[in-house]
């Protein structure tokens, strides 16, 4: 997103309702609405960021072999849930390496460093956020070691990667470069799409809700705390930063005008998430629940629909070739072996359908216990259905007294669907295919079965 330019910040006005609305619900606040609502923009920094993609041409085998291994290692261990930092996240940081690396004119072996230590300085959220740098030398070590890389770059690239903590003060320039480029996101068209991404993550990883209001302090408590320590970085990235500011400021006044604000002249204090204090929920996280139950409901209604195709379709051709076909063996034999296999195909097929659409069985009850531990789901019937009235009525009171067991039943009931959604597309992906190549072999089965009939 290219922020507006100062000359037209009275047009912010006539969108006040639209931003509030996109805000709230974290997974629509990304670069495409905010270019909708802000329709003027500054491109200097943002160009020269972007440009580093085709800038970058250095030719190293060292360097392609760790991307294919970083890229297939966040598809088998990264958990999905983890919306910022992952492998778009980790490409994002190559490339502003990159073009910091370039414009420092480093040596080859220092840039091919330095961009392996980008590759590698997230690898740790396999573990989860805390200590994940550690984990991330812990996998370049290993990787590195096997492609037979030098010792002292093995430690360098470790040290680069150390460099990414928050605590951590660089010690020199590559290390320097390297945290820069990490947080090349605030002063970037990025930023926005990267602002709902963390607060996502955030949510699913730790269950810390904050409402817009936090939210948005919180944002610029980072941000104008945070600087660059290169003069490249700042030269690349901090005009782009310092917009950013304004537009959360400006956006903090919106939804936080300073009559309600202020008191007595002194601005009121904030209750963050902290444990042992009951989380306050805000619109938007609410929001955001009703449309993720809104989507994985339409999702799951559309796969019982395929399913119900497929079902429909198949058992209508096999009735057809029971009641047509197979009569017709004794005076053409020929038949037997295509109609045999159109007749697998269909079944197959059918099974899947099935499957996708059966339902789990459950064992429909949580104790006591579980229910004080917090480690039950009210909100599905089938984790409910073979307790007593007495003990559900009681259950569901204590969740409602309790926000964060509300809103973390929630989060896990989500999780679930999702798993389900899961696997009913999964049986329906090989329905489907099973379907299309089984029938195209059936038909071209029959058409050689028929070519051989009239010679």
């Amino acid at each position: 997103m290219k922020c507006r330019k100062e000359a037209h910040e009275d047009q912010m006005d006539s969108h006040q309702l639209e931003l509030k609305s996109i805000c709230s619900t974290p997974q629509l606040l990304n670069s495409s609405t905010f270019t909708k609502i802000f329709p003027f923009h500054i491109i200097s920094a943002n160009y020269h960021y972007f440009r580093a993609k085709k800038a970058f041409s250095m030719q190293s085998t060292l360097i392609d072999a760790t991307e294919q291994h970083v890229v297939k290692y966040f598809q088998e261990h990264i958990d999905e849930k983890y919306f910022y930092h992952n492998i778009q996240h980790t490409r994002d940081v190559r490339d502003a390496a990159a073009r910091l690396g370039q414009g420092y004119a480093l040596s080859h072996d220092d840039l091919e460093d330095l961009i392996v230590a980008a590759w590698f300085h997230d690898t740790g959220f396999d573990g989860g956020g805390a200590g994940h740098e550690l984990r991330s030398q812990k996998n370049a070590r290993l990787f590195l070691s096997e492609q037979g890389h030098p010792e002292e770059r093995i430690q360098k690239i470790e040290n680069l990667i150390e460099a990414t903590q928050m605590v951590f003060k660089p010690r020199y320039l590559l290390e320097e470069i390297l945290r820069d480029s990490d947080y090349s996101h605030l002063g970037s068209e990025l930023y926005w799409d990267r602002c709902s991404r963390i607060r996502q993550e955030l949510l699913m990883t730790r269950q810390n809700f904050m409402t817009e209001e936090e939210w948005v302090e919180f944002e610029l408590d980072f941000v104008t705390r945070h600087h660059y320590h290169t003069d490249l970085g700042l030269q690349y990235f901090e005009d782009g930063k310092q917009q950013n500011i304004r537009q959360l400021r400006k956006y903090q006044l919106r939804i936080q005008p300073p009559d309600e604000s202020t008191e007595n002249g002194k601005k009121k204090k904030k209750k963050w998430n902290v444990p042992g204090l009951e989380t306050p929920h805000g619109r938007g996280v609410e929001t955001m629940y009703r449309n993720i139950y809104r989507t994985h409901l339409d999702l799951s209604a559309i796969a019982d629909n395929k399913a119900n195709i497929m079902l429909s379709v198949n058992a209508i051709i096999i009735s057809i070739v029971v009641s047509s076909l197979m009569p017709q063996f004794k005076m053409h034999p020929i038949l037997i072996a295509p109609t045999f296999l159109l007749l697998f195909v269909c079944l197959t097929a059918l099974v899947f359908a099935i499957l996708s659409t059966q339902p789990k069985v459950t064992t429909g009850m949580f104790s006591r216990d579980d229910i004080e531990n917090k480690r039950s789901n009210l909100l599905f019937f089938g984790n409910f259905f073979n307790m007593t009235l007495e003990d559900f009525q009681w259950g569901m009171n204590e969740m409602i007294k309790d926000n964060d067991f509300l809103y973390s039943s929630m989060t896990r009931d989500i999780y679930y669907l999702g798993k389900v959604l899961a696997q009913k597309y999964r049986f329906l992906r090989i329905c489907y295919k099973v379907f299309m190549f089984g029938l195209i072999a059936a038909v071209l089965a029959f058409g050689v079965a028929l070519y051989f009939y009239e010679i």
